[in-house]
C-alpha cells in the first residue's frame, strides 16, 4: 500500500492529473508485486467500471445544466433572487446565497455555480461598495450548496460506488442544502449590518411577480426530476433524459435565448466534462481492486476500530480524514480513494449508507472552497482579480458555518433521513 500511495503522491507533485496519477500508481503496484496477469486485465476492469447504466445520468444532467445556462438561466435566477431579498440591507450578498440555492437545482456542480454566478454577482457587489475579497469568498462558499441540493453529480458517483439509491440520496440532500443556505444568509446579514453595506429599493409587487414568473420554468427542473423519480413515472436515468429535453425546450422555445447554431458550445462542454468524470470512474474500479487485493479496507477498518468502538469517535475521525482529503483532491478523486475503506468502517458501526453519502459529499465539497487547491476559490479569485490569501481569510467564518452544518448532519441523522423516510412511508 505504501508503494501505491508513494507513487500516487510523487506523480501528483510533478503535476500529473489525478486520474492518470491513480492509474500509473495502480500499474506500478501491479508491476512491483509481480501481478502481470492482473495488469493485463486493467483495460477490461476500466471498461467494466463505467459499464453501469445509472452513469448515463451524468452526461445528461451536465448537458441539461449547460443548456439552461446557455439559455440565460443565470440572469433570470439572479433577477428572481434580487426581487425577493435584494431590498434587505446587504441585499446583494443575500442574493448571492439565494441564487446559489436556486442554481443548485439546475447545475448540480459547485464549479459551475461559482463560475456562472460569480461572473455576474462579484462585479455587481464590488460596484456597490462590498469588499472584493468578501464578495469572492461568499460566492465560492455558497457554491458548495450546488452538489448538495439535487440533482448532484457527486451524489450519483457515491451512489454508484456504494450501491445506494440515487433517489434517496437526492432527497437526503435537501435539508442539509437548505441549512447551508440559511446559515450563510444569517452570516451575510450580520456582516452587512456590521459594515453598513447598502440597501436597494424594494421591488414592487408586480416586478416581483414578473421576476419569479420568468425564473419558474428553470426552477421547475429539480421538481420535475425528483417528482418523476418518486412517482415512478421514470427512473433516475430516464429523469436525466427528461431534464435535457425540458432544458432544450425551455431555452429554445420559451426563453428563446438559445439558437440551433449555438448548441455546439454546451454540447462540447458536456462532452469534455463527462469524459473527465468517466475516466476517473474507470480508474476507480482498478483502485478498488488494488485495495481489495491487499485487503486494505478491512485492515484500515480494524485499525480504526482498535482506536475506539464508539460511533461518535469514529465518525469524528472519518470527518477529519475526509476534510483533510478534500483539501488536496477534488471530490470525485477523493471518493475513489476513500470509499473502499470507509464503507467497510460504517458497516461495523451501523451508519445508514444514505446518511453517510451526505456526510461524504458535504465533507469533500467543503474542500472546493478551502485552500490550498480549492477549485471554487481559484475561479472566484480569477473573476474578482483578488489574491487567494485575501479570499481564503474572508472565507474562514463561512467555512466554519459549513463545518457546523456538517457536524449537525453527522450526529443528527434525522436531518438527512427525514424526507427519504416520508416517501418510503408513502410508498
Amino acid at each position: 500500500m505504501g508503494l501505491f500511495l508513494g507513487n500516487f503522491i510523487a506523480f501528483m507533485l510533478v503535476g500529473v492529473p489525478v486520474a492518470l496519477a491513480l492509474g500509473v500508481a495502480c500499474t506500478a503496484y501491479l508491476l512491483f508485486t509481480d501481478n502481470l496477469e492482473l495488469l493485463l486485465a486493467f483495460p477490461q476492469r476500466m471498461v467494466a467500471g463505467v459499464d453501469v447504466f445509472v452513469l448515463m445520468t451524468i452526461p445528461l444532467f451536465v448537458l441539461a445544466g449547460n443548456l439552461m445556462n446557455a439559455g440565460g438561466i443565470t440572469d433570470r435566477i439572479v433577477n428572481c433572487a434580487s426581487a425577493l431579498v435584494g431590498h434587505v440591507r446587504g441585499g446583494l450578498s443575500l442574493v448571492n446565497v439565494v441564487a446559489s440555492m436556486f442554481f443548485s437545482g439546475v447545475s448540480g456542480a459547485a464549479t459551475a455555480d461559482s463560475s456562472a454566478l460569480g461572473t455576474v454577482l462579484i462585479p455587481a457587489m464590488v460596484r456597490e461598495g462590498y469588499d472584493k475579497a468578501y464578495a469572492a469568498a461568499l460566492t465560492a462558499v455558497s457554491s458548495v450548496i450546488g452538489p448538495i441540493i439535487p440533482p448532484s453529480i457527486a451524489m450519483i458517483i457515491y451512489g454508484v460506488l456504494s450501491g445506494t439509491s440515487i433517489a434517496k440520496l437526492f432527497l437526503a440532500g435537501i435539508v442539509p442544502g437548505l441549512m447551508l443556505g440559511l446559515g450563510l444568509m444569517i452570516y451575510a446579514s450580520y456582516i452587512a449590518r456590521k459594515r453598513q453595506y447598502p440597501t436597494n429599493p424594494k421591488a414592487a409587487m408586480g416586478e416581483r411577480v414578473i421576476a419569479v414568473g420568468r425564473a419558474i420554468p428553470a426552477l421547475l427542473l429539480p421538481i420535475i426530476i425528483l417528482g418523476g423519480i418518486l412517482s415512478g413515472v421514470f427512473t433516475p436515468t430516464e429523469s436525466a433524459a427528461v431534464a435535457v429535453i425540458y432544458a432544450f425546450l425551455v431555452s429554445m422555445f420559451l426563453y428563446r435565448t438559445l439558437k440551433i447554431s449555438e448548441l455546439g458550445k454546451p454540447l462540447g462542454e458536456a462532452v469534455v466534462l463527462t469524459s473527465a468524470i468517466m475516466l476517473i470512474v474507470a480508474i476507480a474500479s482498478m483502485v478498488s481492486f488494488v485495495f481489495a487485493f491487499d485487503d486494505i479496507p478491512v485492515k484500515v477498518a480494524n485499525a480504526m476500530l482498535s482506536v475506539s468502538n464508539d460511533p461518535v469517535v469514529l465518525l469524528l475521525m472519518i470527518n477529519l480524514f475526509l476534510l483533510l482529503l478534500g483539501l488536496f483532491l477534488e471530490p470525485l478523486s477523493a471518493m475513489i480513494l476513500s470509499m473502499p475503506v470507509l464503507l467497510s468502517v460504517i458497516k461495523f458501526i451501523g451508519v445508514d449508507p444514505v446518511h453517510f453519502g451526505v456526510i461524504v459529499v458535504l465533507n469533500l465539497v467543503i474542500g472546493l472552497a478551502t485552500p490550498p487547491v480549492g477549485l471554487c476559490l481559484f475561479i472566484v479569485c480569477g473573476i474578482g482579480k483578488v489574491s487567494l490569501e485575501k479570499v481564503s481569510r474572508a472565507a474562514l467564518p463561512m467555512l466554519a458555518i459549513c463545518v457546523l452544518v456538517l457536524l449537525l448532519v453527522t450526529f443528527i441523522p434525522d436531518l438527512v433521513l427525514f424526507i427519504p423516510s416520508l416517501f418510503e412511508t408513502a410508498g
